[in-house]
Formats: structure tokens, C-alpha cells, sequence
């Protein structure tokens, strides 16, 4: 790479790599780093994370798979066993709420969660849901459509993810703000560089977020409905049934899960389509269209970059040793971009037929909520450009700074 920005350093020889995750060159376009990284160093140690990470889409997917590596490493290590400090006094409430969290666990225990909750999430139920997001779509346009301009994620796309995921497990939509700014304060836990302030405001939602999550539960014991938490609470698996604990904490994931990657996903791919030039019809003209499309947003902006495993035992990746206890960074959204798997992996081409996205993940830790979230852009996507007819973007996009997830601030459009 000719011009390296001033924020990053590849150092081939040593496989190493200086990186500031903070710097707006970066996080603002990150693809352009990824590129570099694939075509020098695709397997490095970040020097500043103090990990290494892997950006290979081989890599990525066989590590996302593989059982060597996993999502926790307390069940079979203990924290003197592997020189971690102990827990931190002042985030112990987002840690009691990520105790027993889907993304967090590993089997059994994860099987016996991702089987009681799994059923809501299969295709053939969130197909049902079709017409309340189209529903729900049509009445968010119907406000700003004849102002013929809008701020996409405040009038539509933190709304309609929240909503849905909210109904489905049960909350009442009215809490939809409320459960935003949980979220958005939770997931400060996972940018890189936090601070101490972030993890204050992450341990006070967690608190809040749990209390009010409590209470739900006990409503739902005293009265089930015919939602998720209600058939947590009184399902069974083989004898068991879910503590407190495992449904606060159930419950936490699946409603941040459930629309904070989507609201940044539905962001991402009006800009990438709208940044790309091309007539929107064609790419939506049918419903094979307009899947190829949906994916094609997924693979070039996913709203999820980083995932991380602990080596569950002694071995080695690309040549590199690793130890029982050792941290790794799988890059999903640079494999998406690796050039032997994609041409052109910089350009947005909804007619590939290539290898698909890693966006959602692979393995036992696949998104449970795929489908809802697939749903839900095959659906209001077309819907946006189809009511909006000369869609374009009236101000330069501002992207949030919360790498390693990728959103936007504000996308203002006009029409």
C-alpha cells in the first residue's frame, strides 16, 4: 500500500500491526483498511487490542466453527488458572446480565437456551410476522413522506426493529425509546477504547434494563400471553425449566440483539445503495432481486465487525501458536471482502453469485435472529424506494464512532 494513512502501520515481517480503532479515517471507512490488511497482512496481532486477529474468509468461517475455540473459558479454566483479573466491582451489573447470555455461553448450557428460544426465530414463524412490518413501514413513510425529506434512523429505522423484537417477546411498545437508550448505553461495554464513563452508563442500563425485565417476568408468571417470554418462563427442556437469571439475561440479548445490528444495517444499505450510483428498480424488482440485494448490503456493510473466542485448548491457526486462554478476533466484516473469495470486493454487485456473507456469523453462535432481521430488510427496503421515488442523500452520512459495530449517526435524506 502506497499512501498508508497516518493511523495505521503494517508490518509484514512481524505479521503486526498498529491500528487506532478511533481514528474517524478508520472507523469511517473501514473497508479500506480491511483492503490493505488483505493484501499484506490478513492474520495479525493488533498491536493496541494486544490480540490476534483474523481477517481471511477461510479463516474466519472455520474459526467460527471450529469447537477448539469458544465464547467462554471460565467452565473449564479458573481466572488464576489464566492470570485474569478479577471482575470489575463497578460493572457487575451488565456482568450478571451477560452471565447466562445466548452470544456468551457454550453447550450445554447453550443448547438448552438456544432450544427454548429457537422455535420463535425459525423462518417459517417470523414469516408471519410480514405484515405487521409492512404494516409498520407504510405508517412510519406516511409521516414524513410529504416533507420530502427525513432523518432516515431517527423516523424509521430505530423504530421499526425495536418494535418488532418488542412485540415478539412480549414488551410493551411503548418502552421502545426507553429500550433504545438501554441498548445504545449497554453496547458502549464493546467499543474499543471504552471508558470508564461508558462502563458506568453500560452497568447502570444493565441494572435498570434487569429490574424492569424482573418485573415483566413476574407479570408473565401471574398472567402468560402468547408471546416469547411467556413460553420461556413455562417451557420446560428435558425437566428444567429457565431461572431468573437465565431469562433476564435471555431476555437483554435478544432485545438489543434483536434490532440494534439491524437499525445500523437498515443505515447501511440505503447509503451503499444510494452511494453506489445504481437505479433502484432493478435491484428490487422482484423477490430473488431483492434478496440478492439485501445480501449483497450485508456482505459490503455489515453492522457487526468483531467477534471474539477463547482457545479451549493448545493449537495453531495460519502458523500461529495458541494456548489454552488465549484471546482471538475473528474480522467478519473483512472476510466478507476477502479478494479470493470476491471479486471486486470493494464494489457493491448485487448480481454475485459468490460465497456468502458472514455477517450473521456460522456454528453453534449463528444470530438466532437472522431471519427476523432478513425479513425485516427484504421488506422495508423495497418499501422505502418504491413510496420515495428519487431517494438521494441530502448530507454527507455521519458515522457513529462504536467500532467494532458499524452504523450510522444520522443518514438525512431527501426525495
Amino acid at each position: 500500500m502506497t499512501d498508508m494513512p497516518d493511523f495505521l502501520r503494517i508490518d509484514t515481517s512481524r505479521r503486526s500491526v498498529s491500528l487506532d480503532a478511533r481514528h474517524p479515517g478508520f472507523y469511517g471507512d473501514p473497508n479500506a483498511v480491511y483492503a490493505a490488511l488483505h493484501a499484506q497482512c490478513p492474520t495479525f496481532y493488533w498491536e493496541e487490542q494486544k490480540q490476534w486477529f483474523f481477517t481471511g474468509y477461510d479463516h474466519v468461517n472455520a474459526l467460527l466453527r471450529d469447537r477448539r475455540f469458544g465464547r467462554q473459558i471460565l467452565h473449564i479454566a479458573s481466572r488464576e488458572e489464566l492470570c485474569l483479573a478479577p471482575p470489575c466491582e463497578h460493572t457487575r451489573h451488565f456482568d450478571a446480565a451477560e452471565r447466562h447470555s445466548l452470544l456468551e455461553i457454550e453447550p450445554p448450557e447453550h443448547t438448552r437456551l438456544r432450544t427454548l428460544v429457537n422455535r420463535a426465530f425459525v423462518s417459517r414463524h417470523v414469516e408471519k410476522m410480514k405484515p405487521e412490518i409492512e404494516a409498520l413501514a407504510h405508517g412510519l413513510i406516511d409521516r414524513f413522506e410529504q416533507d420530502g425529506r427525513t432523518e432516515l434512523l431517527s423516523s424509521f429505522a430505530d423504530i421499526i426493529p425495536v418494535t418488532m423484537i418488542a412485540r415478539m417477546i412480549g414488551i410493551p411498545e411503548e418502552m421502545g425509546p426507553q429500550l433504545l437508550k438501554w441498548s445504545h448505553a449497554y453496547v458502549g461495554m464493546y467499543m474499543f477504547k471504552r471508558t470508564r464513563e461508558d462502563e458506568l452508563a453500560a452497568d447502570q442500563a444493565a441494572r435498570e434494563f434487569a429490574d424492569y425485565v424482573r418485573s415483566i417476568i413476574d407479570e408473565r408468571r401471574r398472567e402468560p400471553k402468547d408471546d416469547l417470554l411467556s413460553h420461556m418462563i413455562h417451557t420446560e427442556h428435558k425437566g428444567q425449566y429457565l431461572t431468573d437469571d437465565e431469562l433476564i439475561s435471555t431476555t437483554i440479548v435478544l432485545l438489543n440483539a434483536g434490532h440494534e445490528a439491524t437499525v445500523h444495517q437498515i443505515g447501511n444499505s440505503v447509503r451503499v445503495i444510494l452511494e453506489s450510483g445504481k437505479d433502484p428498480a432493478p435491484l428490487f424488482q422482484d423477490e430473488k432481486s431483492t434478496e440478492r440485494t439485501v445480501e449483497e448490503t450485508l456482505r459490503i456493510c455489515a453492522p457487526v465487525h468483531i467477534f471474539q473466542r477463547w482457545a479451549l485448548e493448545s493449537t495453531e491457526i495460519d502458523g500461529i501458536p495458541f494456548k489454552r486462554g488465549d484471546k482471538v478476533s475473528l474480522i467478519l466484516a473483512a472476510a466478507n471482502l476477502d479478494p479470493a473469495k470476491f471479486t471486486e470486493p470493494l464494489v457493491f454487485k448485487p448480481e454475485r453469485a459468490e460465497a456468502p456473507n458472514l455477517s450473521f456469523g456460522a456454528g453453534i453462535h449463528f444470530c438466532i435472529g437472522a431471519p427476523l432481521a432478513r425479513l425485516e430488510l427484504n421488506i422495508v427496503l423495497p418499501l422505502l424506494f418504491k413510496r420515495l421515488p428519487g431517494l438521494r442523500i441530502d448530507k454527507k452520512p455521519m458515522v457513529k464512532d462504536v467500532y467494532h459495530f458499524h452504523g450510522l449517526e444520522r443518514l438525512d435524506l431527501a426525495w
